[in-house]
Parts: C-alpha cells; sequence; structure tokens
C-alpha cells in the first residue's frame, strides 16, 4: 500500500456510518420532472447492494440532499436507509442531527458527494469520497476519488472500501462463494 492508500484504509476502518448525498451520488445527476411535479431518478443496483451489504456488517447509512423526492424515499426505504434528510437547505443541521441520532461522531462517519454543497460535509468526517465525475473543487476536498460515475456504481465502490478496510469484505463474501 501507498502511504494515501494505507491513510484512507485507516479513515475508512473507522467508519460506523456512511452518508451520501443523492442526485449525482445515487444517480447520474439528471432530473426528470413528471407532468404531477414529481421526478424520476434511476438508481444503480450495484450500489443497492452494496449499501445492503454495509448494513449486514452493521454499519448505518444515510443521505442528505437538498432536493425532495418520493423516488428516493422509496428506494431508501427498500434498501433500509435508516437516515433520510430531504429538502435542506443547511446541510451541516441536518449532518449533525443525523449523527447524534445514529449515535456517532464525525470520526465514525463517511461522505460520498459530487458537487460544492457536499464539501462542508466532506470536511467534517473521518473518509470524504467524492465520485469520479464530481466538480474539481469537490474531488480537491476528498480523501478518496471513486474510480465509477455517480449513479454507475461509486457507491458500491466506497461501501466495499470501507468493508475491506475493515476487514469484513471476505466473511461478507461467504454468502455467495461458499455455495
Amino acid at each position: 500500500m501507498t502511504p494515501d492508500t494505507e491513510e484512507i484504509a485507516r479513515r475508512a476502518a473507522r467508519v460506523k456510518l456512511l452518508l451520501l448525498d443523492c442526485d449525482g451520488v445515487l444517480t447520474d445527476g439528471r432530473i426528470t420532472l413528471l407532468g404531477d411535479g414529481d421526478e424520476q431518478k434511476s438508481f444503480h443496483t450495484r450500489d443497492g447492494h452494496g449499501l445492503v451489504l454495509l448494513h449486514r456488517a452493521g454499519l448505518q447509512s444515510g443521505v442528505i440532499s437538498g432536493r425532495t423526492s418520493s423516488a428516493l424515499e422509496r428506494r431508501a426505504r427498500d434498501l433500509g436507509i435508516r437516515h433520510v434528510r430531504q429538502g435542506t437547505h443547511d446541510k451541516i443541521v441536518e449532518f449533525l442531527e443525523v449523527l447524534a441520532a445514529a449515535g456517532v461522531s464525525e470520526d465514525e462517519t463517511a461522505f460520498v458527494g459530487d458537487d460544492v454543497t457536499d464539501i462542508p460535509l466532506m470536511r467534517r468526517c473521518a473518509l470524504a469520497a467524492a465520485v469520479a465525475d464530481a466538480t474539481e473543487d469537490t474531488r480537491a476536498h476528498a480523501h478518496y476519488v471513486t474510480r465509477l460515475a455517480g449513479g454507475f456504481g461509486a457507491v458500491r465502490e466506497v461501501c466495499e472500501l470501507i468493508l475491506k478496510a475493515q476487514g469484513r469484505w471476505q466473511e461478507l463474501m461467504r454468502r455467495y462463494t461458499d455455495g
């Protein structure tokens, strides 16, 4: 491991709560506005399974988003994401409330973002990740930049990073490999 890789693994090993932005992280950032006032979003199945694996390992997850979407609400419910905050104009307030509800500290939290509105949260976490197609400023504030783009497996990549750093990945894979 390089020193950077070792530092990222050290940070990931402390994580008990993974927080995510929605648009551009769990989705590719595109929003289709529907006639009834709602919006349509597409989520990647591997990101969803990564979160399921994270939960099986006893870790928590959450989403803090500036937009409000019934699609996110449904996806979060389907995946067991416990902490969902939508329509927020002050992500720091929501962040602190989620940490209190989850019973974790900033040093036990990871956040994945894609745009400058995510930087304040990224700066407060043990592990700050940016998706590959995040803005340049956002990537500059990340400890880790994913290889994959938002909405195309980046969240799964971060879940695997955390689970491997905590020595949980092989144990979780036995369900699939020990047939």
